[in-house]
């Protein structure tokens, strides 16, 4: 009997063509939600977290000039609305706040000044001097010398009763009408506008500080 060697070699399975369409389609909707996700946080962090803004004008010389790159931290203020809470920003410190006067005259969407009083005090300038007056202190004080900020003397004549939902602010630059503040037209900015406290000068980097 003649004996016949069999093949048991397998064949190859078919090759399966790659499927280009499905792998473009995956990675075209990769890219997308990509983009979108940092479009959404890059919107929650300027909104809600940190931003920068420019400075422009003289209102904070010589603590900030023009040309200055701030980040402002707005998680104080974004932290005290998730509670149900104004933020009010402590006595000395920079902030950031929407321009109170936007739509009614006004010609900035934000300014850059420094809390002087707070809500409920009563602010007298007169002489050249800012004077507080609070119930710890009925006989008045000058915040001007607890702060490394204003050295010049400040222009103008005006007693101000600061409600108890709004905050007196002033430049640094208060001679005749460098800045315009509480002091001279744009009143008593309530609490709600505040976007937070300057945290730190970004540019020109040979100025970078914190505050």
């Amino acid at each position: 009997m003649n004996e016949k060697t069999l093949d048991t070699q397998t064949s190859p399975a078919p090759v399966q063509p790659p499927k280009k369409r499905f792998s473009v389609f995956r990675d075209i909707v990769g890219i997308i939600v990509f983009v979108v996700s940092v479009i959404i946080g890059a919107f929650v962090l300027n909104a809600f977290v940190f931003q920068t803004y420019n400075v422009f004008g003289p209102s904070m010389e010589p603590t900030l000039q023009t040309g200055d790159r701030l980040v402002v931290n707005k998680l104080p203020a974004t932290w005290e609305r998730v509670r149900g809470q104004q933020y009010v920003p402590p006595r000395g410190q920079v902030i950031v706040f929407f321009n109170p006067l936007e739509g009614a005259g006004g010609n900035e969407q934000h300014l850059v000044k420094r809390v002087i009083g707070l809500p409920g005090e009563r602010v007298v300038v007169e002489n050249g001097v800012i004077t507080v007056f609070n119930d710890e202190f009925p006989g008045g004080f000058e915040p001007d010398k607890n702060l490394s900020g204003p050295k010049s003397p400040t222009s103008g004549s005006i007693v101000v009763n600061v409600p108890n939902d709004a905050i007196f602010v002033a430049g640094d630059n208060r001679v005749d009408s460098f800045s315009l503040d509480s002091r001279n037209g744009l009143g008593a900015v309530p609490l709600d506008s505040v976007e937070g406290p300057v945290y730190a000068r970004i540019f020109p980097f040979s100025q970078f500080k914190f505050f």
